[in-house]
C-alpha cells in the first residue's frame, strides 16, 4: 500500500466525518424550526432568563465533557453557571444546588443512572429541571419541567458508537442557550471584556481609555506660549510632542520634535507656537478601541494621538507603544 493510498484514505474518511457531522447540524436546524424543539426551547430561555440563581449544568461522559464546555461558555457572558458532576451530586455535592437555580442537563440516552440521583432531588425540592435529550419517552424527560429533544443523527464514528454526531448536535444546542441568553440580557462586548480582562481577547476589547496617559503625564502648552516654553514642556513628556490648548482646553493644535527641528534654525525660539503647531492634529474619544488607534495612526502616518472629549477638549494623549504593550499589532 503506498503512501498517496493511505493519505486519501485518511482524507476520505475526514472528508465523510464532516458530511455527517454537517447532516446532523442541518437535521437540529430544522427541528430548532419546529414547534417541539422550538417551542421548547423558548420555554428554556425564559426559565434561565427569569432565574435569579444560577444554572448548574451536568452531564455524564462525553455529555458531561459537552456540559462544562457550555457552562464556561455561559459563565464568560455573563451568566452564573456551573458544571456538577453526577456522581459528586450523588455523594454530598447537591447541596450546591439552591432554590432560585436552574439545572440544564445533557444526556443523550436520556437513561444515564447518574443521574437520577439530581432528577429526584429537583423534583423532591421544586428546583427547575431542563433536560436535553434524544429520546421524548425517556426516564430524563419524564423528570424535566422543560425537555428539548433533540433529533437521532448519524454518528460519524464508522461503527456508528462513539459519540460523535451526536455531542456536535449537544454543544450547539448548547450554545444556542448559552447565545439567547447574551441577547436576553443585552451583554455587551464591553461587559465581555469584564471577564476576559487577560490575553488576546482582552486586548482586544481594550480601548484608549485603559492606557492613555491623563493629567500631568499629558504635554500641553496654551496657544500664547513660546517655542521655547513649547520645547520645555516637550521635552518633560516622553511622547515626544506637546498638545496646544485654547483657553477652555480645547485642542487647537500640536508640536512635535518634527516641527522643531525644521524651525529651530531659522527661527527666533522667543516666537508664538501658534505661527509653527500643526493645526488640527489627529484625535481620537477615549471610547475608541485600541485596534482602531492603531489603524487611525498607521492611516496617518503618527505615532501619538491626542484624546478628546466631546467638545474637543484634551483629556489624554496615547502612543503606539502603549498599544503595542497592551497586546495589539
Amino acid at each position: 500500500m503506498t503512501i498517496q493510498t493511505i493519505s486519501t484514505r485518511q482524507t476520505t474518511s475526514a472528508l465523510r466525518t464532516v458530511d455527517t457531522e454537517m447532516e446532523a447540524l442541518r437535521t437540529l436546524r430544522q427541528a430548532l424550526s419546529e414547534e417541539e424543539l422550538g417551542g421548547a426551547v423558548e420555554e428554556a430561555i425564559q426559565i434561565l432568563t427569569a432565574a435569579t440563581g444560577r444554572v448548574i449544568v451536568t452531564g455524564m461522559g462525553k455529555s458531561g465533557h459537552i456540559a462544562r464546555k457550555i457552562a464556561a461558555t455561559m459563565r464568560s457572558t455573563g451568566t452564573s453557571a456551573l458544571y456538577l458532576h453526577p456522581g459528586e451530586a450523588s455523594h454530598g455535592d447537591l447541596g450546591v444546588i439552591t432554590p432560585q437555580d436552574v439545572v440544564l442537563a445533557f444526556t443523550w440516552s436520556g437513561e444515564t443512572s447518574e443521574l437520577r440521583d439530581t432528577f429526584h432531588y429537583c423534583n423532591h425540592y421544586g428546583i427547575k429541571l431542563i433536560v436535553a435529550t434524544s429520546l421524548a419517552d425517556s426516564t430524563a424527560a419524564s423528570h424535566a419541567d422543560v425537555c428539548l429533544v433533540m433529533p437521532r443523527v448519524r454518528e460519524a464514528c464508522p461503527n456508528a458508537l462513539a459519540p460523535t454526531s451526536s455531542t456536535t448536535v449537544q454543544l450547539v444546542l448548547g450554545d444556542v442557550l448559552a447565545v439567547a441568553l447574551i441577547e436576553a440580557r443585552g451583554f455587551t462586548s464591553s461587559d465581555f471584556r469584564v471577564f476576559h480582562p487577560g490575553g488576546s481577547l482582552g486586548a482586544q476589547l481594550a480601548t484608549v481609555a485603559d492606557v492613555m496617559g491623563v493629567g500631568e503625564a499629558v504635554p500641553r502648552v496654551a496657544g500664547d506660549a513660546s517655542l521655547t516654553g513649547a520645547t520645555i514642556e516637550m521635552s518633560r513628556k516622553r511622547y515626544g510632542c506637546t498638545a496646544v490648548v485654547d483657553a477652555q482646553s480645547r485642542l487647537v493644535g500640536a508640536f512635535t520634535d518634527g516641527d522643531l527641528r525644521r524651525c529651530i534654525a531659522a527661527n527666533d525660539l522667543t516666537e508664538c507656537i501658534a505661527l509653527h503647531m500643526s493645526p488640527r492634529p489627529v484625535s481620537v474619544t477615549s471610547d475608541v478601541l485600541l485596534s482602531e488607534a492603531l489603524q487611525i495612526m498607521n492611516g496617518n502616518a503618527v505615532s501619538v494621538l491626542f484624546v478628546v472629549d466631546a467638545a474637543d477638549v484634551l483629556i489624554g494623549i496615547i502612543h503606539m507603544h502603549d498599544i503595542v504593550r497592551a497586546g495589539i499589532g
